[in-house]
């Protein structure tokens, strides 16, 4: 089962607010996630650099 990084519904609970315990567990989440990672692989370089700062993931950017 393919997930879509982009409109995840989970990413939309850390976006509305990060300190939830589901955001909170999305951030700790996207921090290994195999299909998380492969999202970000697949973006174009600004795009990524911009969510990697917005996400403070420095192996991204």
């Amino acid at each position: 089962m393919a997930h879509n990084c982009k409109s995840c519904s989970f990413r939309a609970k850390y976006d509305n607010k990060p300190n939830s315990i589901f955001g909170r567990v999305w951030r700790w989440h996207a921090g290994w996630c195999p299909g998380w990672n492969r999202y970000m692989k697949s973006l174009p370089h600004e795009e990524r650099i911009k969510i990697a700062y917005k996400y403070q993931m420095g192996k991204f950017k």
